[in-house]
């Protein structure tokens, strides 16, 4: 990647723009999509190259994908029905394809490789092998730790396991190969990440318990082909909606949002900030969906505790940028998930928050910031991650002359049309 942006501050953000599919249900479509029978039917899937590289993985697979307008259907071919790919499975960038597919592939009675970009080659998959692994999947990390990684699959065996990490990748890995194990798997400890997996098994027809403490589900189970409308990702709405919170006189209504409340931390702490934001709950299918009004106003820090950290981590840069705007501390403890994503994004944030002008406090799992600080025009590093590259494009938009964004077109991964929507709610 060699792309920049340039952007300017921008005293005008105002509009209604339409907010792609929601990147997680889209991942998952897909992918219970391929383990069910029959053809699931797919409406305003996610068009970005992490989606894609799902969708390429899946067809080396021998799953028969198709598209026509916002329509995509997925020819299911029930369990243990996948073939033996020709070459090795690449997820790109994409962790959510990876991990996921981990899963999916352990219930397989063929061999595969998954690999990815060099970014995804540093990120942690031991965590998603170990548990796998412990269903009957031989699993063979590079250097016992990364990708590439390959899974020969087996008959798997129900487990009780207890997660040490709130993450929903590694969460929805065992669930999505518990269906194929014998026996009952049951998942313990911390449970409390994004639970779209757990809502979608449900709609493809998936028998499982869910409470607060507890996820259990029932092995040989065959998953039947449903219809999925993929609602506006909160992540992506997230970018504008900070951007309305800390523009004067900026205001904005976003629609077709999903408001599932695993997804919500980051209007709960705007709001606890003194954002002016409503929400309206207008559709409660398989997953919640509404609108979400947003306008300026006047901002003050606020302590974000470990507790919350799953229901906003993606939207922890955006809330750094924020806090150089709000009046007091913001700070935020129990982060150290950010330092294995795309980027060391704990790191991302404290140097170019410093190349802006700006002091921030760095710990080891989080940071400490006091506003009102001015942002000075910078070159900023994305270190080719996506929400790095958008985050800093927020704040672009209140600092003093224009900044520079390297490596940009890294939002390909997840939103291939933010900047030409930034540039139509700037002008």
């Amino acid at each position: 990647m060699n792309s920049k942006v340039i952007i300017h501050p921008s005293p005008r953000f105002q509009g209604c723009p339409r907010i792609p599919g929601d990147k997680s249900i889209s991942h998952r479509g897909l992918i219970l999509g391929a383990l069910a029978k029959g053809k699931t039917e797919m409406i305003d899937i996610l068009d970005s190259a992490d989606v894609r590289s799902t969708a390429q993985c899946l067809q080396m697979l021998g799953i028969r994908i198709t598209q026509s307008g916002n329509k995509t259907w997925i020819e299911g071919q029930g369990p243990s029905k996948m073939i033996q790919p020709l070459s090795l499975l690449d997820c790109g960038n994409s962790g959510t394809t990876m991990r996921l597919l981990m899963g999916v592939l352990a219930g397989q009675k063929i061999t595969a490789t998954l690999s990815g970009d060099d970014s995804l080659k540093k990120r942690p998959m031991k965590r998603v092998a170990d548990p796998l692994s412990q269903m009957g999947a031989p699993i063979y990390l590079s250097q016992g730790e990364y990708a590439p990684i390959t899974l020969t699959g087996r008959e798997l065996q129900g487990i009780h396991y207890s997660l040490k990490i709130a993450s929903a990748q590694i969460k929805s890995a065992i669930l999505i190969a518990a269906l194929s194990a014998r026996g009952s798997t049951c998942l313990t400890g911390e449970i409390s990440s994004r639970d779209h997996t757990e809502r979608m098994l449900k709609e493809f027809g998936a028998h499982l318990d869910v409470s607060p403490t507890r996820i259990q589900i029932e092995g040989n189970q065959t998953l039947q082909a449903t219809c999925i409308r993929v609602p506006g990702d909160p992540s992506t709405a997230a970018f504008w909606i900070a951007a309305a919170s800390i523009i004067p006189g900026a205001e904005m209504e976003l629609e077709n949002i999903s408001l599932n409340p695993t997804r919500l931390g980051f209007l709960r702490v705007l709001q606890r900030m003194g954002g002016n934001i409503q929400i309206e709950t207008t559709s409660e299918y398989s997953e919640p969906v509404g609108k979400i009004r947003v306008a300026f106003s006047a901002l003050h820090g606020v302590r974000i505790l470990k507790n919350e950290i799953p229901t906003l981590i993606d939207e922890i840069p955006l809330l750094a940028i924020i806090a150089t705007q709000a009046t007091g501390f913001l700070e935020i403890e129990g982060a150290n998930e950010l330092r294995v994503k795309e980027s060391d994004r704990l790191d991302a944030i404290a140097k170019n928050l410093r190349a802006m002008g700006t002091e921030i406090e760095t710990r080891t799992e989080g940071f400490r910031i006091e506003g009102i600080q001015k942002l000075r025009g910078a070159k900023i590093e994305s270190y080719q991650d996506h929400r790095i590259a958008m985050a800093f494009s927020i704040a672009a938009l209140v600092a003093q002359g224009p900044t520079e964004i390297l490596d940009a077109d890294c939002v390909d991964i997840s939103y291939p049309s933010f900047y030409s929507t930034l540039k139509k709610l700037t002008h």
